[in-house]
């Protein structure tokens, strides 16, 4: 596992590295390419934070574990605590925004949801959450009108908007702390448009966020024996 820091418009913060809270199914359009029902309320998982790694360095898949997707989200840094919190207090909480993957180990992810099981080993693996650099939300704006990219190979894969979550930045945070609390250093990803897929080892990916953010990276094989 490669080192990885909280960075937000170039500068270390000084932070722990906290646990990911993700949001699945918070696109409509994503819901409906994978054949899943619209959820009431958010669905939310954790990755601990091992799953963190940077997208400055390239993404190391498990192919021995079965296909590997790529999911783009815009991601929140949280630098204050919530707990039980008002809109006023997460959106203050927002340290930084950045871009990162969700990867999914989609056919284990299949057997698990079909054995009515929790999802873990398919979306909280080492590794699972390459992560952009941050920036200050001032420098995005609205972060209900973000455009969400991802071009794998050079051909635009996917292309989302967060004007199109079923539920908004603050108001997900708010829903958020009234289950677990979000401490500094925290991150929250806050789900994928459609166009998710799989990864093949040697790919191109080049992540964007609304032409402020931009990464690029490349696939690898996870080495078992190093395991």
């Amino acid at each position: 596992m490669r080192e990885y820091h909280h960075v937000v418009d170039g500068q270390t913060v000084d932070l722990p590295l906290g646990k990911v809270v993700c949001v699945g199914r918070n696109y409509a359009a994503h819901v409906r390419e994978l054949n899943n029902p619209v959820p009431t309320e958010p669905v939310l998982f954790i990755k601990p934070n091992t799953a963190l790694v940077s997208l400055a360095q390239p993404i190391m898949i498990p192919i021995h574990l079965g296909v590997c997707h790529f999911e783009t989200e815009m991601s929140l840094l949280i630098g204050e605590r919530l707990i039980d919190c008002t809109e006023k207090q997460a959106e203050s909480a927002i340290l930084g925004v950045g871009i990162g993957l969700d990867l999914t180990l989609r056919d284990l992810q299949t057997r698990l949801k079909d054995s009515s099981l929790p999802w873990e080993k398919a979306k909280a693996f080492d590794g699972s959450c390459p992560m952009s650099a941050f920036v200050s939300p001032d420098k995005l704006g609205d972060l209900q009108c973000q455009q969400i990219q991802l071009h794998q190979n050079q051909q635009l894969r996917q292309d989302g908007n967060s004007a199109d979550m079923l539920t908004r930045v603050i108001p997900l945070l708010v829903y958020i702390s009234q289950f677990f609390t979000l401490l500094p250093g925290d991150l929250v990803l806050t789900g994928t448009p459609e166009g998710v897929g799989p990864l093949a080892v040697g790919d191109e990916l080049e992540l964007c966020l609304s032409g402020v953010i931009h990464c690029k990276t490349e696939v690898f094989a996870k080495n078992k024996a190093l395991l």
